[in-house]
Parts: structure tokens; C-alpha cells; sequence
């Protein structure tokens, strides 16, 4: 055995791992803290703050006497409050009956409804809190086009190109480009270009109009690629750009769209232009069920590729009044998305090998960072969307179940018995240990 060729592979092994415990515990931090701190403020005393399980590795306790630890398993945490039997909840009768009314108060069984409820959806709603955080400061950073456009960068592309940093874009094939901000406008000016290697450009340029040679606007270039795609196993890189499907030359994003829509899965050869050289890459198409507009999804051939134009405008900044904003909406569309993905499944209209787990989480994760800081932030705040929205099923064992178990209180008057919540506890695991195993295969054995 060739031990050296051994090693890329292992080194990839360790940073996908490292990727998938960095993100899942700031997302479980998070989430617990959240926990923790409404606890608090609710006037719930916390025994044990822990990241992770099993065996500690380092703790301390602070003056309030809560117990901070961080375990050997890095994969999930738990808030363990006054009267809890074990991290999971639950009373301990023993522990609850030697306390005073006062002491009891401080307890998460002897506290009010209103701040245990509160207490158990901190959580979810912490995450929901970081994903906003997260977008909102992205698109901060980001920005927004200025108008007229402006080229702010340019992309690394082996089509001529008299176009400079600083250009204002008037026309393109003697067609007025419109606000840019005007996706549909801008759209129709696309559809009428010419797909050809090189196109005319009106710019302004130092106070003067003129007319240089520039790239077409959609290129055939990878801007990012999807983890677990087809492009991320074939070996594509962002800012990698396609010159010809099967030895046709493309020039335009849409050539390959059309290229990959019409394969019907069989195997395309590419020729790939990368860092001036040209590279041969074959990849196979993948079925793949996309979200529509009206909430329905459509089946088709995809590879991975995110595609953008060869350059990046120039932006201006954005109000935080109107990031927030953005990073809200960017938050309810995952959580639609999620919900919409996750009854189309129940109910067959796309495949269950949508739903990916733990195996699947951590190849994303190593993938996202290896597309940079940037990729890698923006699937944290995703992945923290999703991490809520899980916690908010209605699931004994689940924030989402001690809700409801909460709102059965609020409407009778009373909890659950003791054994009640015993046996509904063990069908929470069952069934979360069920959809563990069963998201677990499709990482194992869908293509």
C-alpha cells in the first residue's frame, strides 16, 4: 500500500471534520446559550453549561455556581438547570424535595410556565437570531451595485479584454444596459446579446465614451461550487471557466446550461480553462428536484456550478436598516424552503435523498471552507436556520415537543403526569434516532 498517496485523502478527511466541529459548535453554543441566558434572566439557576459530551475535558465554575465544561465528544451540548434529573430534563424528585418554595423557584420544574416556556424556546429562536446576524452582515460587507454599473473587479478570463476597473457600463452591442437594480430589464438586454467570445462595450471611461472588446457578460465560469455536486467530485474550483461541452466551444452560462439540460445524464467531457491553462474534466449530471416559485418542485439535470458574470460591480454601502431586513428574508426563505422540501418528501413528490446527515453535513462543511471564510460563514448562518427549525418540531426529546407539553399545561391546567412524559420521551428518541439512521443511509448509499 502507497501510504504517501494515502495522505491527501486523510488530509482531507481532517479538514472536513474540523470544518463540521467548528461549525456545529458555534451553532450548539449558540443555541444553548440561549438556553442558558433566558434561563437566567427568567430566574432559573443553571447547574452545568457543557459543549460536547462524555468525558470533560476542561471546566470551571463561575460565582452564580454554574459549572462550565467543554467534553470530549463535540457533537452537541446541554444546559442541565437546577432540578433536572440529566441533560435531557426531566425532575429529580429527590434533588426537588429538599428545597424550599424560594429554592424551587429557581429550579426549571418549580418555575413559572411563562419562563420555562420562554427558557426552551430560546433556543431555536438564538439560532434564527445568528442567521439573521450573519446575513445581515454579509450584506453589509457585500453591499449594494451602484448605478450606473461599474466594474469593481475583474475576473481572470481567456477571452480579450480592453475593459478596465473603473468603466461605467453604457451599452453592450449598442443596447442601453437599465438600472441594475432592474433584474428583469437586465435580463432582457442578456437575452437579445449575441453568445459570442467577445462583445462591443460602450463605457465611460475618465470622463469620454468609447468602445472596447470585453468577454460575454454570463461566461461559462464557476463563481462557486456546490458541495457534494457533481463539479465538486469532478475536481472543478471556483473561478474555473468552461471553454467547450464535448468538444463544442461555449461562450455564454447558458450554452451550458443548455449542454447539461440536454445530456440526460450521461457523462459530459469539458475542457476547463484555469489559471491559463486548459484542463480536461468529465462529470455526470445529476438529477436534481429544484424549488419553483409556486412552492412545487421540478426535476432536472444540474452539475454544481454557480455561475456569475466576469466581473464584480462596483458597490456602495447599505443601510443597516435595510441588511437586517435582508438577512430576516434570507432566513424565511430557508426555513420555507426547508418545510416545503420536507413535505414534498413526505408526500413522494421528489426523493428522500434530499435529506442528508451527518456524513453529509460534515462534507459540506469541508467543502464551504475550502471555498474560503466567506462561503463557510454564509453555511454556518444556514445551517443554524436549519438547526431551529429542527428543534421546533413538535418531537418529545425536542425544544418543539416541551412546547407543546407546555401548551397542554397552559390549556388544562396542568403537566403532563410523570408517566406520560416517560413514555412520551422514549417515542421522541425512537422516532429521532429513527430519522438519524435513516438520513445517515441516504449519505451512505444515495448517488
Amino acid at each position: 500500500m502507497d501510504i504517501a498517496a494515502l495522505l491527501p485523502q486523510f488530509g482531507g478527511v481532517i479538514w472536513t471534520l474540523a470544518a463540521f466541529v467548528i461549525a456545529l459548535s458555534i451553532i450548539v453554543a449558540i443555541h444553548e446559550y440561549g438556553h442558558y441566558i433566558v434561563g437566567r434572566w427568567s430566574g432559573i439557576d443553571a447547574d452545568v453549561f457543557s459543549l460536547g459530551f462524555g468525558p470533560v475535558l476542561y471546566s470551571r465554575v463561575d460565582k452564580r455556581g454554574t459549572k462550565w465544561q467543554f467534553a470530549l465528544l463535540p457533537l452537541g451540548g446541554f444546559v442541565k438547570f437546577k432540578g433536572d434529573s440529566n441533560a435531557s430534563g426531566g425532575k429529580d424528585d429527590e434533588a426537588m424535595s429538599d428545597l424550599s418554595e424560594s429554592e424551587r423557584r429557581r429550579t426549571m420544574n418549580g418555575a413559572p410556565l411563562w419562563a420555562r416556556a420562554l427558557t426552551v424556546a430560546a433556543g431555536p429562536v438564538f439560532n434564527f437570531a445568528l442567521s439573521i446576524l450573519i446575513f445581515t452582515g454579509v450584506f453589509m460587507l457585500r453591499g449594494e451595485p451602484t448605478e450606473p454599473v461599474e466594474i469593481g473587479e475583474l475576473r481572470a478570463v481567456p477571452a480579450q479584454s480592453e475593459l478596465e476597473v473603473g468603466d461605467q457600463l453604457i451599452e453592450i452591442e449598442g443596447i442601453e444596459l437599465p438600472p441594475f437594480g432592474e433584474s428583469s430589464n437586465f435580463q432582457s438586454v442578456l437575452d437579445q446579446l449575441p453568445e459570442r467570445e467577445t462583445l462591443d462595450y460602450t463605457v465611460l471611461r475618465g470622463g469620454s465614451e468609447m468602445v472596447v472588446q470585453g468577454p460575454y457578460v454570463y461566461p461559462p465560469v464557476a463563481t462557486q461550487i456546490i458541495p457534494r455536486s457533481a463539479a465538486d467530485d469532478a475536481g472543478f474550483k471556483a473561478g474555473d471557466i468552461i471553454t467547450s461541452v464535448d468538444g463544442n466551444a461555449i461562450y455564454a452560462f447558458e450554452q451550458l446550461r443548455d449542454a447539461v439540460e440536454g445530456s440526460d445524464g450521461a457523462t459530459l467531457d469539458m475542457d476547463v480553462w484555469r489559471d491559463g491553462e486548459i484542463r480536461d474534466l468529465q462529470l455526470t449530471p445529476r438529477r436534481t428536484d429544484e424549488p419553483q416559485p409556486d412552492g412545487t418542485f421540478k426535476t432536472a439535470f444540474r452539475i454544481g456550478l454557480v455561475g456569475g458574470m466576469f466581473f464584480e460591480p462596483a458597490t456602495e454601502f447599505v443601510g443597516p436598516v435595510s441588511a437586517v431586513s435582508s438577512g430576516v428574508q434570507q432566513t424565511v426563505q430557508i426555513i420555507d424552503g426547508s418545510l416545503s422540501g420536507l413535505w414534498y418528501m413526505i408526500t413522494g413528490a421528489i426523493s428522500t435523498c434530499n435529506l442528508s446527515g451527518p456524513i453529509g453535513i460534515a462534507e459540506t462543511s469541508g467543502s464551504m471552507a475550502s471555498q474560503g471564510t466567506a462561503s463557510f460563514i454564509w453555511f454556518i448562518a444556514v445551517l443554524s436556520t436549519a438547526v431551529g427549525l429542527l428543534n421546533l418540531f413538535p418531537i418529545p426529546v425536542l425544544d418543539g415537543g416541551h412546547l407543546v407539553f407546555h401548551a397542554y399545561e397552559a390549556v388544562t391546567g396542568k403537566p403532563p403526569s410523570d408517566k406520560a412524559l416517560r413514555v412520551l420521551m422514549a417515542i421522541g428518541l425512537t422516532m429521532l434516532l429513527s430519522l438519524m439512521l435513516f438520513a445517515l443511509s441516504n449519505d451512505l448509499f444515495c448517488p
